[in-house]
């Protein structure tokens, strides 16, 4: 593993290794200006852990959480639509999952990490890996998915532990404002947790600042500061 990158004032980040699944994973990892934080987990959107996903791991750190990003993709990352669909594809949702426990593992286990729970915070396909990862992972007990999708079947719930804070947006085609009741009420029947979705009026991918066509900046803005409240009440 890397060592630990020190706290010089302000966020201090670095790649880092470390073991998942049965492999050597990579990931981005960002630390607090003072030096140690709760523990939160970034998953990358299907493009791949992209310059977007890594100055949210930072935004995270200058809010004082201890952030990691994991490189599902192995270092690869998609230059269009068609080829980030194909490596989505090419991750099972069980692989996926299995990899972001030992993120969990690692950053649990550094001395930096003050909570002994972690949230979880994910964006289009990692969105969808937020929920599915807190519906299996009771170490999980904040999860915020950004237009989260779901790929295949609806997790089971009935293990979770986590609160949920979740962000679409109206115009969404991907993921239907109409669909998001039925998610909801499943959640609250099987777990008794009923998340909080909150609907922008907004595109899909309206977070990512990248993306001009799509990227809206006050509904960015609200969903952002309610994401860090909800982040330090259920993990400070």
């Amino acid at each position: 593993m890397s060592e630990t990158p020190r706290s010089t004032g302000a966020p201090a980040h670095q790649n880092v290794t470390f073991p998942s699944g049965g492999t050597t994973a990579h990931g981005y990892l960002a630390l607090p200006p003072s030096g140690q934080g709760p523990g939160v987990i970034v998953i990358q959107e299907w493009w791949g852990l992209t310059d977007h996903i890594a100055d949210v791991t930072e935004r995270l750190a200058k809010e004082g959480f201890v952030a990691l990003a994991p490189d599902l993709y192995g270092g690869n990352v998609a230059h269009d639509s068609a080829e980030a669909y194909r490596m989505m594809q090419d991750l099972p949702v069980e692989r996926g999952v299995e990899l972001l426990s030992g993120a969990v593992d690692h950053l649990l286990a550094m001395p930096e990490v003050t909570s002994e729970t972690v949230g979880s915070v994910g964006f289009c396909m990692g969105g969808g890996f937020v929920l599915y990862q807190a519906a299996t992972d009771p170490r999980v007990h904040a999860a915020v998915p950004f237009y989260g999708v779901i790929q295949g079947e609806t997790p089971d719930f009935s293990g979770l532990k986590a609160q949920i804070l979740g962000h679409y947006g109206e115009r969404d085609s991907a993921i239907p404002v109409d669909s998001l009741a039925p998610l909801r009420d499943t959640i609250r029947e099987q777990s008794g947790i009923t998340p909080d979705f909150r609907v922008y009026p907004a595109d899909h991918a309206f977070f990512n600042d990248g993306r001009p066509e799509v990227h809206e900046p006050e509904s960015s803005a609200l969903a952002w500061r309610s994401t860090v409240d909800f982040l330090h009440a259920q993990l400070d």
